[in-house]
């Protein structure tokens, strides 16, 4: 079952989900919430010519975390000028928001596009669209420039929206995955 507006602002006064900072009003639609871009951005770097990079995440020992260091470089969007996102790239991004589901609360969500967004081609996750039950920290966004042309991104954009689902029980603990608690920031 999938939350309303009104009952995702009811789970919100209970505190069954917390959006940190507080939502406005013009961010809900009938059956989702609007999240806005933060400013940190995780760019891939461009291989050199002659280099022939192939990752293996099947191998003993392989460290997503480790991996990533050295395929990627972070960067933050220009204030006043923004990010010019290329065609054809992909790149990870943050929401703004701090978002926790209780697990107790018996809520997941879906991190979905935006149509407005989708129409310039801008896709916000590649097949990781679950927000697990008991999830807490800023959400990672997988996000692919599929247009012929760049696409600015601004910090505040609005980017991405949350669909809210009721799940059938409580599940027995809550998100303990490779991501609890992902922030480009320290909260709390």
């Amino acid at each position: 079952m999938i939350l309303t507006d009104r009952e995702i602002q009811i789970a919100l006064q209970n505190e069954a989900i917390i959006v940190d900072p507080a939502p406005d009003i013009s961010f809900y639609s009938s059956t989702s919430l609007d999240l806005t871009l933060d400013r940190r951005l995780t760019l891939f770097k461009d291989q050199k010519t002659g280099i022939n990079l192939s990752i293996d995440p099947s191998q003993k020992g392989y460290n997503h975390e480790e991996v990533m260091a050295e395929i990627t470089t972070p960067v933050d969007i220009d204030e006043e000028h923004g990010f010019e996102f290329p065609p054809h790239h992909m790149i990870l991004a943050w929401t703004r928001e701090f978002v926790e589901l209780k697990f107790q609360s018996r809520i997941a969500a879906r991190v979905e596009g935006k149509s407005s967004l989708a129409r310039l081609g801008i896709g916000i996750h590649l097949t990781a669209p679950t927000i697990h039950a008991g999830f807490a920290g800023q959400i990672r966004l997988e996000m692919v420039n599929h247009n012929k042309v760049p696409v600015r991104l601004r910090i505040g954009m609005k980017i991405c929206q949350l669909i809210f689902e009721q799940t059938l029980g409580t599940p027995v603990r809550g998100y303990e995955g490779r991501f609890a608690g992902q922030t480009t920031t320290k909260k709390g």
